[in-house]
């Protein structure tokens, strides 16, 4: 394995996780809040820093593993950072329940659903990188 970078896209914010160097641990990192910070500059800058080798999207699919309109949205802006990265390979991952998954866990952590909403994002991204190394 190799470093990877998890991204959860949401349309006001992205959360991001990255593996530690060795590709073996998912962390978050931030959210990007779209409002403020151009997120591909950002993510772009986080490979650098990171040395990033994979970037890891999570797909929206729905319960009965189809694709709507929220997966457009999503391979758009896949096809935007595959642009701006194109030496890093770009996979999908279908992200169905990460945000529950993210939201139980950050439950049984202890934390307060109304304390969720600052890191949810990220650690929904943690949750697409674990799915992606389980399948790796």
């Amino acid at each position: 394995m190799h470093p990877a970078l998890g991204i959860d896209f949401g349309q006001a914010r992205i959360g991001i996780a990255a593996t530690d160097p060795c590709g073996i641990l998912a962390h978050p990192v931030e959210s990007i809040h779209l409002s403020k910070t151009e997120p591909l500059a950002r993510i772009e800058e986080l490979v650098r820093q990171r040395g990033i080798r994979t970037l890891v999207l999570g797909l929206p699919l729905r319960m009965d593993g189809t694709e709507g309109t929220a997966c457009e949205k999503v391979r758009a802006f896949g096809k935007k950072l595959s642009r701006r990265l194109p030496e890093l390979p770009l996979i999908y991952v279908d992200e169905y329940l990460t945000t529950t998954i993210a939201q139980e866990k950050l439950h049984q952590a202890g934390k307060k659903a109304r304390n969720f909403k600052p890191i949810i994002d990220q650690a929904a991204a943690v949750e697409i990188l674990n799915t992606w190394m389980e399948q790796a």
